[in-house]
């Protein structure tokens, strides 16, 4: 198996979230991953697989409840634009991607509003503009982004992490999940640090091989001077997610040094590229073909990723924004 061709079955796609399977957030199966083997432990074993000195980077980008229903469609609210529109992406009710639409269309939204078609940004992103604030529309009428393997609807709550301060993201930055308030705690009384980035996600592409389109992204002056402290002590900088590992390499200089910086970005982590502030990553399961295993090879190597997807297949973890977590890192304890 090459990590970009495997099939994932239905039955390893996480229909709901952990706790209506009666499991805890903090209680999903976590695989751990180095350059040797992979081991099966829970995401409450993280405390004891870090050291002091390791920071942990995570995304306190909070989750919108981005989707709105119409009887014919739906509307996914992904990124705000500087300009005050923002990219939409057209589902059917069936949550299948719709591929109408023309420039110019006006859309009739609940509440009265009004949502105008400007132009295709890409082959299934609209520019738009809503005739109201578009954040307070949908915190009173839209629901969080969910896909046809999400059978129903489940609260905003179920979409937000631990560390959610900042309102802007279209979907959950969903690696941060499986952190509570009791882990953070042990963690940080284990002498591992936790510092913040922010970077509000667009609307995924489940059924594409898509990269990423421009995020707005801010990694702050404190965040910058820890991951350097942390590596020039001999600490692992662990980024929780994806998210962090693109703002994270956004904000990094030539030397390796890593910068306060905010704004929007374009970088695409890549194996020919690498990476110079993280030396792994807390993430979830990524289809075949994503943009982010390529991420995941620039971290651990090609060899590494592709024997851990093979455990993860074999063991049956699950997959999606409510199943298991991976963890990807140097020198395992």
């Amino acid at each position: 198996m090459t990590v970009s061709t495997f099939v994932l079955p239905d039955s390893l796609s996480a229909h709901e979230p952990p706790e209506a399977r009666g499991v805890a957030r903090d209680a999903v199966r976590l695989l751990v991953s180095d350059a040797e083997s992979d081991s099966h432990r829970t995401f409450a074993d993280l405390p004891s697989l870090l050291s002091p000195g390791d920071l942990i980077v995570v995304n306190n980008s909070a989750t919108l409840p981005a989707a709105v229903r119409l009887d014919k469609l739906s509307v996914h609210f992904s990124t705000a634009r500087e300009d005050g529109t923002w990219l939409v992406e057209l589902r059917r009710p069936t949550l299948e991607p719709y591929a109408g639409g023309a420039e110019g269309e006006w859309l009739p939204l609940p509440g009265g509003a009004t949502l105008r078609l400007l132009s295709r940004e890409t082959p299934r992103l609209w520019r738009a503009s809503l005739d109201r604030d578009v954040e307070s529309y949908l915190m009173r009428y839209g629901v969080p982004i969910r896909y046809p393997y999400v059978d129903r609807d489940w609260p905003l709550a179920d979409y937000q992490t631990v560390f959610a301060t900042v309102r802007g993201s279209a979907e959950m930055p969903s690696a941060g999940r499986p952190f509570t308030p009791s882990l953070v705690t042990e963690l940080v009384s284990r002498g591992i640090r936790i510092a913040p980035i922010t970077l509000h996600t667009g609307v995924a592409s489940p059924e594409k091989d898509e990269p990423p389109y421009a995020e707005r992204f801010a990694v702050p002056e404190a965040t910058a001077r820890l991951v350097n402290l942390t590596r020039s002590e001999g600490g692992r900088v662990v980024a929780s997610g994806t998210t962090v590992v693109r703002a994270l390499e956004t904000a990094v200089d030539a030397e390796g040094q890593v910068r306060a910086a905010s704004g929007w970005t374009t970088h695409i982590v890549t194996p020919a590229l690498g990476v110079k502030a993280v030396t792994g990553i807390i993430t979830g399961l990524h289809e075949p073909r994503s943009s982010h295993l390529m991420m995941l090879t620039a971290i651990a190597g090609e060899r590494t990723v592709a024997r851990s997807y093979e455990a993860a297949l074999r063991e049956g973890y699950l997959w999606h924004e409510f199943g298991d977590s991976h963890l990807l890192v140097s020198n395992i304890r």
